[in-house]
C-alpha cells in the first residue's frame, strides 16, 4: 500500500450507507406537528381557501350594500342615537330577508307546497349555469396554457350562428339533427378561436388584442347576417332575429316540460370530465401544462409550442361555442338575435378565475355564478334589492381573487410555502441546574 504524500489526507472508498445523509433528528425537548397541524396548514395555504374566503368577503360587502341602500335601515338610523336597537333590527332584516330570498330563488323555495315545485329553483341554477360552466372550461383550459382566451362572446355569437342555421334551415330525423347542428356549432367557435391561436404561433400577435377585436367582427358579421334574408334572419320579418329552431334540433327536457333544465347540462357535465382527462391524464394535456408553466423550457424539452398553441385555442374555442350552443339548442329556442351570448363569454372570465382554471372548480364556480343569475331576480322582486348589487358581489369576487395577499392579511393567513414556527424547547431542571 503506497503511503499518502505529504499535504494530502488518505481516502478510503466510502459505504453506500455512509454516502447516504443521515435524516436530521428533531431538536431534543421539541414535539413535531401533528399530522392534523399540517394539514390545516395546508389547506390555509393553498389556493382554493382563496377563493372560498374571497365569495364570502364578497357576500360581506354586498350585505352592508343591501343594508346601507334599504330604505328602512335609513329611516332607523334617523334616530340611531335614541334607540339604536331599532337600527340593527333593522339591518338584521334588510340582510337575512334578502339572502333568504336569494337561496329560495336559486336552491329551493320553502313557501311552495310541493317538492316539484319547491326545487324548481336548483333547476333554474343549472340552467344558467350550463353555458357558464362550458364556457368557462374554454376560458381555463387556455390558462393553463399560459393563454387568456378573452374572445368568448365572438366564439360563442359564431357557434350559435353555425348551430342555428342548421336548426331551423335543415330537415333531419330526430337525433341526427341536434348532432349536426352541435358539431357544425363547435366546429365554428373553434375555428373562429384557431384564428388567435394560429396567429400568435406564426406571427407573435398577442392573443388577447386578437380576441378582443375578434370579438367585434363577430358582432357585425352576425348582425349583417341576421339583417340579410336569405342567412339568418327570418323569413319574412324586418327584424334581425332568426326563425324558431325545429323541434328535430332542439335539446331535449331532461326533467320534463315543467322545467328548463335541458340536455345541455350533460353535455357540459361530460366536457368537465374530458378536460380534467385531457389535462391530467394525457399526453396532449402533459404539453399543455408544460407550455404554460415555461413555454421556453417546454421548447427545449422537444415540445412544439407553436403547435399547442393553436390546438390549446381550438379546443378553447370548442368549448366556448358548446356554450353558444346550449343558448340556441337549449335555452332560447323561438330564435335570437345578436344578443344571445348574454355577457356569458365575459362572465367566463370570473368563473375560471374563481375556479383557479381546475375543471372541478369551474364546474362549482359555474353553479355558483348561476345561482346568483337566478337568486338575483327573486332578490330583487321579493326585497326590493337593486340587481346592480349582485353585479357588484361577482365583481368584488373577482378583485379578492386577484389579490390574495389581501385576503391572507384580512383572514391573517400564512403566505404559501412558508415554514411553520417551531414550538420552543422544552426546558427541563436538569438542563438548568446546568
Amino acid at each position: 500500500m503506497s503511503e499518502p504524500t505529504p499535504g494530502t489526507t488518505p481516502t478510503t472508498p466510502a459505504s453506500p450507507q455512509a454516502a447516504a445523509p443521515a435524516p436530521a433528528a428533531p431538536p431534543a425537548g421539541v414535539e413535531p406537528p401533528s399530522r392534523w397541524h399540517q394539514a390545516l396548514r395546508e389547506i390555509a395555504t393553498g389556493n382554493a381557501i382563496i377563493s372560498v374566503l374571497a365569495v364570502v368577503l364578497a357576500l360581506l360587502v354586498g350585505a352592508i350594500m343591501i343594508a346601507f341602500t334599504d330604505e328602512r335601515v335609513q329611516a332607523a338610523s334617523g334616530y340611531f342615537f335614541a334607540r339604536p336597537g331599532d337600527t340593527f333590527v333593522a339591518i338584521w332584516e334588510s340582510v337575512s330577508g334578502a339572502y333568504v330570498a336569494f337561496f329560495q330563488g336559486s336552491i329551493y323555495n320553502f313557501r311552495r307546497p310541493e317538492f316539484a315545485a319547491g326545487i324548481r329553483p336548483l333547476t333554474e341554477t343549472l340552467t344558467f349555469a350550463t353555458p357558464l360552466v362550458a364556457a368557462g372550461l374554454g376560458v381555463g383550459l387556455a390558462f393553463r396554457v399560459g393563454m387568456f382566451n378573452i374572445g368568448g362572446r365572438g366564439q360563442m355569437l359564431l357557434a350559435s350562428a353555425a348551430a342555428g342555421w342548421v336548426a331551423f334551415s335543415f330537415d333531419l330525423p330526430m337525433g341526427l339533427h341536434m348532432v349536426v347542428a352541435l358539431i357544425a356549432g363547435l366546429i365554428a367557435g373553434a375555428l373562429w378561436a384557431g384564428i388567435a391561436g394560429l396567429l400568435k404561433a406564426r406571427t407573435g400577435a398577442h392573443e388577447v388584442i386578437v380576441t378582443i377585436m375578434l370579438n367585434y367582427v363577430a358582432l357585425y358579421l352576425v348582425t349583417w347576417m341576421l339583417r340579410t334574408p336569405g342567412l339568418l334572419q327570418a323569413p319574412g320579418s324586418n327584424n334581425p332575429k332568426t326563425p324558431p329552431m325545429k323541434d328535430t334540433a332542439v335539446f331535449f327536457d331532461l326533467l320534463g316540460p315543467q322545467y328548463n333544465l335541458h340536455f345541455g347540462f350533460i353535455l357540459s357535465i361530460a366536457a368537465v370530465f374530458l378536460v380534467w382527462w385531457i389535462l391530467e391524464r394525457s399526453s396532449l394535456g402533459f404539453q399543455f401544462r408544460a407550455v404554460g408553466e415555461n413555454p421556453n423550457a417546454a421548447r427545449v424539452a422537444g415540445i412544439n409550442v407553436k403547435s399547442m398553441y393553436v390546438y390549446a385555442m381550438l379546443i378553447s374555442g370548442a368549448l366556448v361555442g358548446l356554450a353558444g350552443v346550449n343558448q340556441v339548442l337549449g335555452t332560447v329556442t323561438t330564435g335570437f338575435s345578436s344578443g344571445i351570448d348574454a355577457g356569458i363569454g365575459f362572465d367566463a372570465i370570473t368563473v375560471a378565475l374563481l375556479g383557479r382554471s381546475s375543471p372541478f372548480g369551474i364546474l362549482l364556480a359555474g353553479i355558483l355564478f348561476g345561482a346568483f343569475k337566478a337568486g338575483g331576480f327573486s332578490m330583487q322582486a321579493a326585497e326590493g334589492v337593486p340587481i346592480d348589487i349582485v353585479l357588484v358581489v361577482q365583481s368584488l369576487i373577482v378583485l379578492f381573487i386577484a389579490a390574495p395577499p389581501l385576503v391572507r392579511a384580512i383572514f391573517r393567513l400564512p403566505a404559501p410555502g412558508s415554514a411553520p414556527k417551531r414550538p420552543r424547547p422544552i426546558v427541563t431542571k436538569e438542563v438548568e441546574a446546568k
